[in-house]
Order: structure tokens, then C-alpha cells, then sequence
């Protein structure tokens, strides 16, 4: 082969490999990929973080409650319906179906703010949704007392209010993994070994896990990637304390199949709400 077909075979296979990665969307467990969107379910979701009324920290991470509120109207009137990770979890298990235009929607780190703005938003547009909180951020927040929603996170006990009517889920993103110093989030270093790596990852998720059913009675099933560092070692870590869906920060749609495995952990990728964005732009780049 010439050197000049060579590389038309070489950029032919990247941009197949580029159509893809967009195709094989839902991941499940190690490698376990949707064959391809066809006949089966696409289902966005959407990662908001903090929800604050002044505008002037409105940011990548920070909308308005007036944004959400726009956002929810929208799906509503577009005729989207918020899931809850069981009915993915029956979808996925060929137990149950979803409604034509599933919409998943998540919040991640567990701000106050999600209880004091977002759920009354949530529950006027019949939405659900899936707070993924921080053990050790409650844990600060019961010590400290102070429950102002501009800056503070939850405590155990407004988690059982924010869970309480069934409109919100509660989901975990580490006890004290939330960080970029040293390690970034949950990701193995490279000189760590697995069983090192799975017996720390264990430590953790133990923590925050059995924080949530001892303060709240909650056993999550949901578990979101800091920052969206995953690290395959430690899908067996999650399955091991009854976590089925792991979310990550990968800005792609997921095409959910049916007839998974029990053991299978259900990756779902995410788009994240910055509050930089108009409804209508967020919306075009989500694809609704």
C-alpha cells in the first residue's frame, strides 16, 4: 500500500471510529455498549449544580431560578417527562418501560439551594429528579448550623425533607473524593495498584453510603463521578455496595437497551447546565 493510501486508510478509520463513539452511547458496565440508537431509548440528561437568585454569580456551574424554571417549562411543553433511575433501571431490565421523550435530570455536590429553589420547580412541572450529594460537605454543614442557600449544603435531615415527597432521588458523588488536589476524583493513580486503589475507593464509598442509611434511611443506587474521572476498577466497588447507575460529565446523549444483566453498572453520560446559556440554546445543544 503507498504511502498516499496509507493515510486515506488511516483518516478513514478515524473518522469511522469519530461516527462511532457517537453511536455507542450507553455504556454498560466494562465495554458493555448499546449496539446503535436504532430501537432503543434516547435519554438525555441534564447535570445542574447550584440554583442562586443573584444573578451576578451566574456561571458554568450557577443558574438562576428563573432558568430552571424555564428549562422545566420547556420539556414540559415539548412533551418531555423526567425519569427516575428505577424506571431506567426496570427499561434497562426489561421490567418496566418509559414514557416516549424521557428526560433524566440531575444535580450534583448537594447545595441547600437544591431544596429551597430547585424543588419547588421541580414539583409545579411534575419533574424528577437526582440530587448526588458529598458525605463529607453534610457532614460540614450539620457541624456548622448555618442553612443560608446562597452558600451552604445539605444537612442529613434536609436531605429527608428534599427525598421526602418522592420527587427527588438521592444519589452519592464520594464522601470526600470531590477533589482535584493529588488525585483527581475518583481516578486511579498511575502508580497505584488495583487492590490499593479498590480498597480506597471502598473506604470511601462505604462512608457515604452508610451515612445516607444511618441519617436518612436512603440507600442510593445512584453514584456520580466527580468531576467525570472514572476509573473501571471501581464498577465492581459500586456493584459491591448496590450502586447500578454511574453518571459521568461526558457531554454526549445515551441510547438505553434492554435485557442487562443484574451486575451491570449503567453509565449515562451528561450535559452540563451552564447558566451562560439561554433555555433555547442549552436545548439545541441537548438535542430537545
Amino acid at each position: 500500500m503507498t504511502t498516499k493510501n496509507t493515510l486515506c486508510f488511516t483518516a478513514a478509520a478515524v473518522i469511522v471510529a469519530f461516527i462511532l463513539g457517537g453511536i455507542f452511547l450507553c455504556r454498560q458496565g466494562k465495554g458493555n455498549y448499546a449496539i446503535s440508537p436504532q430501537n432503543n431509548v434516547r435519554l438525555p440528561v441534564i447535570m445542574y449544580h447550584s440554583v442562586l437568585k443573584d444573578t451576578s454569580r451566574t456561571g458554568d456551574y450557577i443558574i438562576t431560578p428563573d432558568s430552571l424554571e424555564e428549562d422545566m417549562a420547556y420539556l414540559e411543553k415539548n412533551g418531555y417527562t423526567a425519569v427516575s433511575a428505577q424506571q431506567v433501571l426496570d427499561y434497562c431490565k426489561n421490567n418496566g418501560s418509559l414514557p416516549d421523550k424521557p428526560v433524566m435530570i440531575t444535580f450534583d455536590d448537594g447545595f441547600l439551594n437544591n431544596l429551597t429553589y430547585a424543588l419547588p420547580i421541580l414539583e409545579k412541572y411534575h419533574m424528577k429528579g437526582i440530587v448526588n450529594i458529598v458525605g463529607s460537605y453534610c457532614e460540614s454543614a450539620v457541624e456548622q448550623g448555618d442553612h443560608n442557600p446562597y452558600y451552604q449544603y445539605l444537612t442529613w435531615k434536609e436531605i429527608s425533607a428534599l427525598s421526602a415527597d418522592g420527587t427527588v432521588e438521592i444519589g452519592a458523588h464520594t464522601y470526600s473524593m470531590h477533589s482535584l488536589d493529588g488525585r483527581k476524583g475518583c481516578s486511579r493513580l498511575e502508580w497505584e495498584s488495583v487492590d490499593d486503589y479498590q480498597s480506597l475507593f471502598s473506604e470511601d464509598l462505604s462512608a457515604v453510603t452508610d451515612l445516607l442509611r444511618e441519617n436518612c434511611g436512603i440507600s442510593p443506587v445512584v453514584f456520580a463521578y466527580p468531576f467525570g474521572f472514572i476509573s473501571e476498577e471501581s464498577y465492581p466497588i459500586l456493584s459491591e455496595y448496590g450502586y447500578e447507575i454511574a453518571l459521568t460529565c461526558t457531554e454526549r446523549v445515551n441510547y438505553l437497551s434492554q435485557n442487562s444483566e443484574g451486575n451491570e453498572i449503567i453509565i449515562l453520560d451528561r450535559f452540563n447546565r451552564s447558566g451562560n446559556y439561554t433555555t433555547e440554546e442549552f436545548m439545541e445543544k441537548l438535542g430537545c
